[in-house]
């Protein structure tokens, strides 16, 4: 089997070469110093934050929406749509006020009632919502600008929480059910969602907000005045990673989210292209198991896979060059505060099949189909997931492969279902590093069961140690908690990891002002060069 396109991109990079594409001539305008084209990771499909955590949502939301704090470079909480606020002597009711000039994009004014509703149903289902909730007695608005959060106890990390993917929409919009998507796209954000350009499939645009008053402060990470320097941006879909390349190369798309370890070479050899990382964590790939449903709601078959899994052979697929990759142990990333090596005996280079065979079978597993998700549009997650397959298979798991894009994927990993009523197995992705340093806010580290992100792993014991950390003031008490909670993650067996690597994005040298951040790629502040 053919896995890594290491073998043909040598011999194909000549022909795409001399082979420009002109597929996007087709789809747009000439592009301009005032529009810039972009090619994401994926293809977006799900457009409510609340419901996914797919990051090509999250960089739709930060885009359209806008947010009561936002991280600044530092990964502090920032002030963005509050103007002023202050907190109680008692440290238990926090008071907000908006700043001025906020609007939504159908001309309507950004009242308090819209902030009450956007927490409320955001604390339904995200981690840090969840935590916040859970300490609120009473979140009401006072008047039109003006709201309260009443907590039952000091909460300190109450601006942190609120800085994490918190999206304000409107409170009409924010009035359904996390469970149900919101699709009308109107938000108070520095950039409108064009729906008469959008073109699923093909191609979203997104234009400069002219009505949008930026904060006075300069941009800072997530935060401060967040200025649009271009007038329109498009997502341009292109799932083949040689044709994107090519388009790169030729001017007709500004920049390649993802582009394969196997292209660095060639884009550094471009005098027009660049190289750029705006994660410097990286990113942890991982895959989860459906711990709902057989055979992976045996536990013995979780620790199975944590026992198999190579890191080494995986690493190899996702970055040939080890300067731009590392093995993980940590539940909580790669050299993070509260990394550490507790309960980390399951590693072992090169992985150890016979102790994954020896776990197979105390768990009586009996052949059950297990059904990988295999996003055929994101090139390292279809390479991982046939390393993954074919380990499996070495050691007697019936291991098969539903390819589709990485949008049926997003919404096919929610199925809660046995695999014969459309639900799942394993589905592999990544997170930056950094975020696996935040148990409170990060949704892959809970384990809450049902309640939880894809694959549901539930541990009381694991859950319990994280209410804690909200409250844990010191480093080195957090670290001790941490300990705690690796312990109980890797007996739990939910989340696999598969290594850490440092992507770059590829870039036109004519684009500049890119902000790097974990995860998130906002659009404001870059710029483009007249050619």
């Amino acid at each position: 089997m053919t896995i890594s396109r290491r073998g043909f991109v040598k011999a194909g990079m000549a022909a795409a070469a001399l082979s420009i594409p002109s597929i996007l001539q087709a789809q747009t305008a000439p592009a301009d110093s005032r529009t810039v084209h972009m090619v994401k990771s994926s293809s977006l499909s799900i457009f409510d934050p609340v419901v996914t955590t797919t990051n090509m949502t999250m960089d739709h939301a930060l885009a359209i929406y806008d947010t009561l704090f936002s991280l600044d470079s530092k990964l502090m909480p920032q002030p963005q749509m509050v103007g002023n606020w202050g907190l109680s002597d008692d440290k238990k009711t926090y008071t907000f006020e908006l700043r001025d000039g906020l609007s939504w994009h159908d001309g309507t004014p950004v009242t308090a009632a819209d902030c009450v509703a956007s927490i409320r149903r955001w604390g339904q289902v995200k981690s840090a919502g969840q935590l916040l909730m859970a300490r609120a007695s009473d979140i009401s608005k006072n008047d039109e600008k003006t709201f309260t959060i009443v907590l039952k106890e000091p909460l300190g990390l109450l601006p942190t929480l609120l800085a994490q993917s918190l999206y304000v929409m409107r409170d009409k919009d924010a009035a359904r059910p996390a469970t149900e998507a919101v699709n009308a796209n109107i938000g108070s954000g520095p950039f409108t969602f064009n729906q008469a350009l959008a073109k699923p499939g093909t191609s979203f645009a997104y234009d400069r907000n002219e009505k949008y008053v930026p904060r006075s402060e300069p941009p800072d990470g997530l935060s401060g005045g967040k200025i649009v320097k271009v007038d329109r941006v498009i997502w341009d879909i292109i799932s083949d990673q040689q044709t994107a390349l090519a388009a790169l190369q030729a001017g007709e798309i500004d920049y390649l989210e993802a582009p394969p370890a196997d292209f660095y070479p060639v884009i550094d050899r471009d005098p027009s292209l660049a190289l750029q990382v705006l994660d410097a964590s990286g990113q942890v790939y991982f895959l989860r198991m459906n711990c709902l449903q057989r055979p992976f709601d045996n536990v013995k078959v979780r620790q199975a896979v944590l026992h198999l899994v190579n890191q080494e052979a995986f690493l190899s697929v996702l970055s040939p060059d080890p300067k731009y990759r590392s093995t993980v142990t940590s539940f909580f990333g790669d050299g993070n505060p509260i990394s550490n090596d507790e309960n980390t005996g399951w590693y072992k280079k090169g992985g150890d099949p016979e102790k994954a065979k020896q776990l197979l079978k105390e768990a009586g597993y009996g052949g059950e189909k297990v059904v990988i998700l295999q996003p055929t549009d994101w090139a390292e997650g279809s390479d991982t997931s046939q390393v993954l397959a074919a380990e499996l298979r070495k050691i007697g798991v019936n291991a098969e492969l539903a390819s589709m894009d990485w949008g049926t994927l997003a919404t096919r990993r929610a199925n809660k279902g046995p695999i014969n009523e459309g639900g799942w197995s394993i589905f592999i992705t990544n997170e930056s590093n950094s975020s696996r340093g935040d148990p409170t806010v990060t949704e892959s580290l809970s384990a809450s069961g049902e309640t939880g992100w894809y694959g549901w792993p539930n541990s009381d014991e694991y859950e319990a140690l994280r209410a804690k950390w909200a409250d844990v003031q010191t480093i080195e008490a957090r670290k001790a908690l941490a300990r705690k909670m690796q312990q109980v993650a890797w007996d739990l067996a939910g989340t696999v990891l598969l290594g850490r690597v440092v992507s770059p994005i590829a870039r036109r040298k004519t684009l500049t002002g890119l902000i790097g951040m974990p995860e998130l790629v906002p659009m404001w502040n870059m710029q483009k060069a007249e050619i």
